[in-house]
């Protein structure tokens, strides 16, 4: 399908969101409404005979909810759907739920300023782009695998924080992830077992929804996972989830390494940036960093890995056949800045392994490039 012909199909229970949406969707070019709906059983009624490229879709609806109409419309026939989601606690949480089933991305219904419907406006129809262009069959088949029966572990109990060997104690995970992220988080922190050294996470979210995001991992995970709060203390076991709308930076202060949590303008797009946090991450711990760079859109990410390399740290991407979207880890990969390639079923693994030899992986990896030169 072309760039020039995308059809959307706008559903939401509020007249005034419904009619918004289908004039943003209207203006653009490209972009045309083939239809909109006011609950769920209307889209199904529609949906065969409209065909749309790109769906999106109201959480809370009469009739049928928009986790119910999601199932709907993936089993009957797979469209990518994004979910427009109230800025709140629960909106959050049932958002996260839709991800987890196969709505392909979010985003957040504006406040009344002019400049939150700007912001709205412009991130919607950059997502229904990208969203049209999703092979939401491929990556069904994806989910499906990763809820596998054999992929499928119980949560271990919770590791002591602070609980990992001594050399563990000053090294650091510092992975990016967007666009597929949530449900990519899940599987890895199930599988992923203690000890670890500390991992922080920038998760591209507004402030809203990174809270939820941490209270869900921390429920599947033997590590502890929350939202970071400022002067946070890196620990072993314990997972740090960049608060949306904030920059997150690591700083050292002798042998701790505090989060620091700042405002500020967007950096490669983003806020919070994974650039950012990398660079932090980089200057802390040195060759004792681990990047990871995972599904998302766009190239947030890939300087970031760059500094790791630069510092003496090694940096592990998803590749393209596990990822929802190939594209941040991507450029990250094309442009020489990542070491090593993991598929998602092998993540946990693939982490653990470099853990135990980061200070001496990057020089391994060097020498053999130069030697084989």
């Amino acid at each position: 399908m072309t760039q020039e012909n995308i059809k959307v199909l706008v559903v939401d229970d509020s007249a005034v969101i419904r009619a918004l949406i289908c004039d943003l969707v209207a203006a653009a070019p490209g972009l045309s409404v083939a239809g909109k709906a006011r609950h769920g059983r209307e889209v199904l009624d529609v949906l065969a005979a409209l065909r749309p490229d790109v769906i999106t879709l109201d959480i809370q609806m009469p009739d049928m909810n928009g986790l119910a109409v999601l199932d709907a419309v993936l089993r009957r026939q797979p469209t990518p759907v994004i979910m427009v989601s109230a800025l709140t606690y629960a909106g959050a949480a049932i958002t996260l739920e839709a991800l987890d089933r196969g709505a392909v991305d979010y985003v957040a219904k504006p406040g009344s300023d002019s400049i939150a419907r700007s912001v709205f406006a412009t991130e919607l129809i950059e997502k229904i782009r990208n969203a049209a262009g999703m092979d939401v069959r491929r990556m069904m088949a994806r989910w499906k695998k990763r809820l596998a029966p054999d992929t499928v572990l119980a949560p271990p109990a919770k590791a002591e924080a602070g609980a990992c060997p001594a050399e563990w104690g000053d090294k650091c995970v510092a992975l990016g992830i967007s666009t597929g992220g949530p449900p990519a988080l899940d599987k890895l922190l199930g599988m992923i077992r203690p000890p670890q050294p500390p991992i922080v996470i920038v998760q591209h979210m507004p402030a809203q929804f990174t809270g939820p995001l941490a209270a869900r991992l921390n429920k599947v995970s033997g590590l502890s996972v929350r939202e970071a709060v400022q002067d946070d203390l890196l620990q072993p076991n314990c997972v740090l989830i960049a608060p949306g709308g904030k920059h997150l930076e690591l700083s050292r202060r002798g042998t701790q390494v505090k989060a620091l949590i700042r405002d500020g303008n967007t950096v490669s797009g983003h806020k919070p940036s994974v650039d950012v946090m990398m660079t932090s991450a980089a200057e802390a711990f040195g060759p004792n960093c681990l990047g990871v760079i995972m599904t998302g859109m766009g190239r947030d990410g890939a300087d970031g890995c760059r500094a790791i390399r630069a510092a003496g740290g090694y940096v592990l991407g998803q590749d393209e056949t596990s990822s929802d979207v190939y594209g941040m880890n991507k450029v990250a990969f094309v442009e020489g800045n990542v070491d090593q390639q993991f598929g998602l079923l092998d993540a946990a693994l693939a982490i653990t392994r470099c853990v135990r030899r980061t200070g001496h992986m990057a020089s391994i990896a060097r020498a053999s490039k130069n030697y084989n030169r």
